[in-house]
């Protein structure tokens, strides 16, 4: 893959070259209109939500939510967006991919939502949900893009805030910005730390079809989590039209988890063994992103060139000691078992992004490309007395291995978006992808390599029958590679009378999607998705040695979703009062996916999400903020049917005292109803299904202190990267 590298240095030297090409010169009279207009957007406000081509932007800068949350907890409140109960986020049911502030968060999951806690709402400009991404992104799904204000004031300003969070335990967040502004240069400190301590209660039912043996568990398991974090921005102006920058992003978390679990076995509907267990895990994490980046910005001729060079490291060292003893008809005895393991995941970019004009058509252009290498390393060994017990379930677990997992992915591509008759807007794009990779093990000897190249093209269409009817059409093909994590075949237990593993022999999932939206009014949108897919991964459950393993599986058989979503946002009582609501219903064809892999699920699933935020500012003209959300939420995933619908909902209400610069709200969190999770997941072996209570309901008290000047403005891009779908 080292013969990629050369076109994108090619490209680099190039591009920088084409910088100095002469334009054609401004008209004045265009001058004079835009200073016009830049004159009432001052004043202006933005529409809390705006439905573009390709995206829909959530607004949240000076409103009403941000107090008292983390941008976390505001992601949660964005519309389109759903956020399942193991922290995986996503936009109209697809899976996303998260960007900050125009560059790739190396974070997901877990790792993402203790990064997104440290960072204070206060901070957040908007947040992106681009359902249709263009050619430019590396992902399979969608994109959600957070953005951050950008300070444009003289000398030092900031923030801290206090925060207080009671569920069932006690938790404290505390974060701080640091901005210092002068003339050309730009330096942002954003540190936190969070201290919370959380419960979740669990039941399991795992019913095996061949022998007729269902395992019944009831866990509790009480976490604590302390996380803190530190990033740093520095920004130069080199002069109008370039810039240099380096970002810096550090995070660490200690974790201690102790669960508790009693379960019975009942063969043929026949009570038998029963048995308790302990499970006590250390963890701690640290992760480390770096990112240099040298930006060319002209405004008159509309070309930006881009070139980022970054590094991420992660490490996460576990120790995990489980104690079970088992009662039976002739007994009880005691086993125990211990896993240590320290994964090491290192990563090292290049990547490169051009757009300029071309001519007098009016068209533009987008060419890019990126290099990545990846190199992972998952050591894991086992402890503890059954080790040597050959009566133990623990007895012939491989003892100690080091997984390994290495690639090389390069990518380029090309955009062309143009507009005709002045009504139909366009954009054509096709990246070509390749990836070479390796996964092996040191003592078992397992060892799979393998290496293919991907064309996933992409269309956009738009015709503006009016300014206020517009209807868009768009189509893109995307691909979806496992997680290194989930080739790694090494076997654990886990707290719920389970093992896990990886899969070496995952393949990835490609689909096809097609986007159709209608605009109303510039308020009301309706938009349908449909996507297709021939073959994909997903969690499945097996029986092997007597012991129920849940890893990711491959699937083959046809999968048709149809999605239906309306959405409006509305502005009362001199734009004091604003809502915005949503409303979606999902349809899933799952009978070929399900009689080809015998998973004997629902063939087709059927269901209604929703979502409202409310926000009125300024109550009584005595600076008193409220704000409510409120969401209907799903989680159907491949063999994993929801068997009930969550109600979530978020009410706050903040006082600004504008002389101090100081905010005091209060939140109440799922007051009414606290939220459940109840899902079923099908294999070809049985059933699983697993009930869960979260610790996601309470009362949080925050403080906010600001000093200096709060002025900021957006972070600024031209209408090229707006209207053809921008980011990096």
């Amino acid at each position: 893959m080292k013969i990629l590298l050369f076109p994108i240095a090619l490209l680099t030297g190039s591009l920088a070259i084409a910088q100095q090409a002469p334009a054609p010169a401004a008209n004045d009279t265009v001058k004079g209109n835009a200073k016009e207009i830049e004159a009432v957007t001052l004043v202006a406000r933005k529409p809390t939500v705006e439905s573009k081509i390709d995206r829909t932007v959530f607004n949240v800068a000076n409103s009403a939510i941000l107090a008292g949350n983390t941008t976390w907890d505001v992601l949660r409140m964005t519309p389109l967006v759903s956020i399942d109960n193991n922290d995986e986020v996503k936009a109209e049911g697809q899976m996303v991919t998260v960007y900050i502030n125009d560059r790739k968060s190396v974070f997901t999951g877990k790792e993402l939502k203790e990064y997104l806690k440290t960072i204070p709402a206060d901070n957040l400009m908007k947040i992106e949900v681009i359902t249709s991404p263009s050619s430019r992104y590396e992902t399979s799904g969608s994109v959600i893009n957070i953005v951050l204000k950008k300070r444009d004031d003289e000398g030092i300003k900031g923030s801290i805030s206090l925060n207080n969070r009671q569920s069932t335990k006690n938790s404290q967040y505390t974060n701080f910005n640091l901005n210092y502004h002068k003339k050309r240069f730009t330096q942002t400190f954003i540190g936190g730390y969070n201290s919370g301590n959380y419960v979740q209660k669990t039941q399991t039912w795992d019913n095996r079809y061949a022998t007729n043996k269902l395992t019944q568990f009831n866990l509790e398991n009480v976490m604590r989590n302390e996380s803190p974090s530190i990033s740093s921005t520095s920004e130069f102006e080199l002069n109008d039209k370039n810039n240099i920058g380096f970002v810096a992003e550090y995070s660490q978390s200690r974790n201690l988890s102790l669960s508790e679990s009693n379960g019975m076995i009942f063969n043929n509907g026949e009570p038998g063994d029963s048995f308790l267990q302990t499970q006590n895990t250390w963890g701690f994490n640290r992760n480390l992103g770096t990112n240099a980046f040298y930006k060319y910005y002209d405004k008159e001729k509309n070309r930006i060139l881009d070139i980022n060079l970054g590094t991420n490291y992660s490490s996460n060292d576990n120790d995990n000691l489980i104690d079970k003893q088992i009662h039976n008809q002739t007994g009880s005895s005691n086993q125990q078992l211990g896993v240590i393991s320290s994964n090491q995941m290192r990563n090292y970019y290049l990547k490169v992004d051009y757009t300029q004009p071309l001519g007098k058509s009016g068209g533009t252009m987008e060419v890019g490309g990126k290099t990545e290498i990846n190199n992972h390393v998952i050591p894991n060994s086992l402890y503890g007395f059954s080790m040597n017990n050959s009566n133990s379930e623990f007895y012939n677990l491989a003892r100690n291995d080091t997984f390994h997992y290495e690639d090389n992915l390069s990518s380029l591509y090309v955009n062309y978006s143009k507009t005709f008759f002045k009504k139909l807007e366009t954009r054509i794009g096709v990246r070509y992808e390749y990836i070479d990779y390796k996964v092996r093990q040191d003592v078992a000897g397992t060892e799979r390599k393998d290496s293919y190249g991907t064309f996933l093209p992409n269309l956009l269409l738009k015709y503006n029958f009016s300014e206020k009817f517009d209807l868009s059409l768009t189509y893109n093909r995307s691909i979806w590679r496992p997680w290194y994590s989930e080739f790694n075949p090494f076997l654990v237990p886990e707290i719920n009378g389970t093992y896990s593993r990886g899969n070496l022999y995952l393949n990835p999932n490609p689909n096809d999607r097609l986007y159709l939206k209608l605009g109303i009014l510039k308020k009301y949108f309706i938009s349908a998705r449909y996507m297709h897919t021939n073959q994909d991964y997903w969690t499945t459950y097996v029986t092997e040695n007597g012991r129920t393993v849940s890893l990711p599986g491959n699937f083959d058989g046809k999968v048709e979703k149809y999605y239906l979503f309306a959405n409006t946002n509305q502005n009362f009582l001199k734009n004091k009062l604003n809502v915005n609501a949503g409303f979606g219903w999902y349809y899933i064809n799952n009978k070929d996916f399900n009689q080809k892999n015998d998973l004997r699920g629902k063939d087709y699933i059927s269901y209604w999400g929703a979502s409202a935020n409310v926000s009125y500012t300024n109550l009584f003209n005595k600076n008193i903020n409220l704000s409510a959300w409120v969401e209907l939420a799903n989680q159907n995933n491949g063999n994993s049917y929801a068997n009930n619908t969550n109600v979530f909902h978020n009410i706050s209400v903040t006082k600004i005292f504008p002389k101090t610069q100081m905010e005091l709200s209060m939140q109440l969190m799922n007051i009414f109803k606290r939220p459940y999770g109840d899902n079923t997941t099908y294999s070809p072996d049985g059933t699983f299904r697993e009930y869960s209570k979260w610790d996601w309901y309470g009362v949080s008290l925050t403080f906010v202190k600001r000093f200096g000047n709060q002025k900021v403005k957006e972070n600024t891009k031209t209408d090229v990267e707006k209207n053809g779908g921008g980011g990096k």
